[in-house]
C-alpha cells in the first residue's frame, strides 16, 4: 500500500452545537473525539492520526448536505461521522452516492434502509422497538397514546410500533406529531388529551427540545408514571440531563445502553470521559455508538488502506470491539450492528435502573423480516417491574 507516513488521515464530522437537537449531538460529538484521542494516544493509524474536520449544521437537514458536500469536494474526507436525525441522514445520502464517501451514523432509527455507503451503529427497530412493545404491553396494557415530533423517524418509528402494538391484540388511541419547533404550550395540549383520553402508556418519538417540554407538560398535569408512563426510543441521560432528572423519574427508555450499565469496561469509558470534559457530562445510547464506531472504523484502516474507500467497504464488515455496552459487530450482510437491547427506568439522579436486558447480543434485522422475540426471551429480569 502506498501509505503516506505521517500524514493525518482526515475523517469528517457533522453533529450540530446549535439548533433543536443540539444537546443529543454536542454528546456525540465529544464521543468521537474522546475515541480519536485514545486512538491517537496508542498510534493512530499506522503511525498517522486520525484529524476530525468538524462542521456545525445547526440541526439543519440542508446545512447536513452542504457541509457533507463541502467536507468531500474541498476538504477531501472520504469517511463521514455523523448525523442524527433521520432527515439528516438522508439529506447526506445523495452526496455520498454522488462522491463514493461513507457515513457512519450513530443514531437509533426507524430502519428499512440499506446503502454501502453507511454503516448504521444505532439500535434498528428489532433492536429496541420490538423489546418495548412487549414490555409496555406485558406490564402496563395495549392502548397506546403516540406523540412525536413531525419528520421522518417519528411517522416510521410511529408505524413499527403500532404494528406490534396491534399484533398484541392492542389499541392506538392517538397518534398526533408536532414540529421540532413546538412551544410548551403545544404540548400541555397534548397531555391535557392524554390525561382526558388515559391511555395505559404513551409512546414518544419526541426529539430535541421537545422533550423537556413533554415530560415537564407531563409532571404539571400530575400524571404518574407508575401507572401511565411515557415509553420512549429517544430519551436519553443527555435530555434528562437538560429538562431536570424530576422531571423524568418513573418513565422508560429501550436501548442498548445506559450510563449506568454496571461492566468494567464501561466504567473504564465514563471515569476517562468524566476526567477529560468534566463530571456534569453524562453518556448515553449515541455517545456510546458515537465512540465505539470510531474504533471500528480505526480498526478496519490499520488492517487496509485507510485512504482507500473500496478498501474499508470490505474491512469494515465482521468489525468487532468490546464497547461499553459489550461486544458489537458490523453485520456483514446490512451495515448494521449486533447490539444488546435493555429497558431502563429513569431514576432520580438522572440515570437508569436497567430492569431488563437481552442475555446476548441480537443480530440487525432493519426491515423486521422476523421480529421474533427469540433473543429477548431469554432476557435477564434485574428487579421487579
Amino acid at each position: 500500500m502506498n501509505l503516506r507516513t505521517g500524514a493525518p488521515v482526515r475523517v469528517g464530522m457533522l453533529f450540530s452545537e446549535t439548533g433543536v437537537t443540539a444537546a443529543i449531538e454536542r454528546s456525540e460529538r465529544l464521543a468521537t473525539q474522546l475515541a480519536v484521542e485514545e486512538i491517537n494516544a496508542s498510534g493512530g493509524i499506522g503511525g498517522r492520526p486520525l484529524e476530525l474536520v468538524s462542521h456545525d449544521p445547526q440541526s439543519s437537514p440542508a446545512a447536513y448536505r452542504t457541509l457533507a458536500e463541502s467536507l468531500v469536494a474541498d476538504d477531501g474526507v472520504k469517511v463521514i461521522l455523523g448525523c442524527y436525525m433521520s432527515s439528516t441522514r438522508k439529506a447526506v445520502l445523495p452526496v455520498l452516492e454522488r462522491w463514493n464517501a461513507l457515513l457512519l451514523y450513530p443514531t437509533l432509527y426507524e430502519g428499512f434502509e440499506y446503502s454501502r455507503h453507511v454503516f448504521y451503529t444505532g439500535a434498528a427497530p428489532n433492536q429496541n422497538s420490538v423489546q418495548l412493545a412487549e414490555h409496555m404491553t406485558r406490564s402496563f396494557g395495549s392502548r397506546v397514546f403516540m406523540v412525536g415530533s413531525d419528520y421522518v423517524y417519528p411517522h416510521e418509528s410511529n408505524r413499527i410500533m403500532s404494528d406490534l402494538v396491534f399484533e398484541r391484540g392492542g389499541e392506538k388511541v392517538a397518534e398526533i406529531y408536532l414540529p421540532l419547533e413546538a412551544k410548551p404550550e403545544d404540548f400541555r395540549a397534548i397531555v391535557k388529551r392524554i390525561k382526558t383520553q388515559q391511555p395505559d402508556f404513551i409512546f414518544s418519538t419526541v426529539v430535541g427540545e421537545g422533550t423537556a417540554m413533554l415530560y415537564r407538560a407531563y409532571a404539571e398535569a400530575g400524571l404518574d408514571p407508575a401507572r401511565m408512563p411515557i415509553a420512549s426510543l429517544t430519551t436519553t441521560e443527555a435530555e434528562i440531563n437538560s429538562m431536570g432528572a424530576q422531571f423524568a423519574v418513573g418513565h422508560l427508555t429501550s436501548a442498548p445502553y445506559f450510563q449506568s450499565l454496571d461492566t468494567p469496561a464501561n466504567r473504564r469509558c465514563v471515569a476517562s470521559f468524566k476526567a477529560r470534559y468534566g463530571d456534569d457530562k453524562v453518556t448515553n445510547q449515541c455517545w456510546e455508538a458515537a465512540y465505539f464506531q470510531v474504533h471500528l472504523l480505526a480498526d478496519a484502516m490499520r488492517r487496509t488502506d485507510p485512504d482507500d474507500v473500496e478498501a474499508l467497504l470490505r474491512a469494515l464488515p465482521g468489525s468487532e470491539f468490546g464497547a461499553p455496552q459489550g461486544r458489537v459487530r458490523v453485520d456483514e450482510h446490512n451495515h448494521h450492528t449486533w447490539l444488546k437491547p435493555r429497558i431502563g427506568r429513569a431514576r432520580e439522579d438522572g440515570q437508569f435502573d436497567i430492569i431488563e436486558e437481552a442475555r446476548s447480543w441480537v443480530r440487525p434485522d432493519p426491515y423486521l423480516v422476523s421480529h421474533t422475540l427469540e433473543d429477548w426471551s431469554v432476557r435477564v429480569k434485574l428487579e421487579s417491574a
